[in-house]
């Protein structure tokens, strides 16, 4: 399968030769106070220190201003009274969906019993693209940097890992929908057969909201 990770690129060789060329042709860096700014920078971002991490409810009682209250409480999507005072966020996953060319879309809701993850969720025919749709809610309090790792393993062995981002959510009381980036299953007589998989769910302070277990099946293309 083809992998959702992403690599970011670092700075080109030009860039860094044309930084190196300007500082060969007299130009003072340090003169033009940039080392003075970055020392400043540095001595900011080491005294830094973020305040304490509060209850979502907390937060939107400070505003004594009624309508900023309201917008508030539009823009998140909630009401004050749907918040607990709680501060952990809570990601609740419903259901875990395949969308595919080969016969639309399948849904199965969440979370999947261990019996149920020894069955097939889904089949699909080999060369196919398809996507993973999942369906959850958050409560609480923001949750920041919700990401995922789907690990896949066929007799045993890790064939594939992806991973990838889903974003930044408040609590609200429509559900999300959020689709995974477009995989494509192998070809070939070796990749036919049973698949084992994870599919995690962590946020930027790797707590943990979920793990699925599944499997899935890749048939031959008629």
């Amino acid at each position: 399968m083809e992998s959702g990770k992403r690599e970011e690129a670092g700075p080109s060789a030009s860039v860094r030769e044309g930084q190196k060329q300007e500082n060969e042709e007299g130009f003072d860096y340090e003169e033009a106070g940039f080392d003075e700014i970055d020392q400043e920078n540095k001595r900011a971002f080491e005294n830094f220190n973020p305040g304490p991490l509060l209850p979502l409810k907390e937060q939107i009682e400070k505003d004594k201003d009624e309508s900023l209250r309201r917008w508030k409480e539009k823009l998140l999507g909630c009401l004050e009274s749907d918040l607990n005072g709680q501060m952990e966020p809570e990601v609740k996953f419903q259901s875990i969906g395949i969308l595919s060319s080969d016969f639309g879309e399948l849904n199965s809701p969440l979370p999947i019993t261990e019996d149920q993850s020894r069955r097939l969720l889904f089949s699909l025919r080999e060369g196919s693209d398809y996507r993973l749709k999942l369906t959850f809610t958050v409560l609480h309090n923001i949750v920041s940097g919700l990401a995922y790792t789907n690990t896949v393993w066929k007799s045993g062995l890790q064939v594939d890992q992806s991973k990838g981002m889903l974003g930044t959510f408040a609590p609200q009381r429509e559900p999300y929908v959020h689709t995974l980036e477009e995989e494509t299953t192998p070809s070939g007589v070796l990749a036919r057969g049973t698949y084992t998989a994870k599919l995690k769910f962590e946020d930027d302070d790797k707590r943990c909201h979920m793990e699925v277990d599944y499997s899935f099946e890749i048939q031959k293309r008629s």
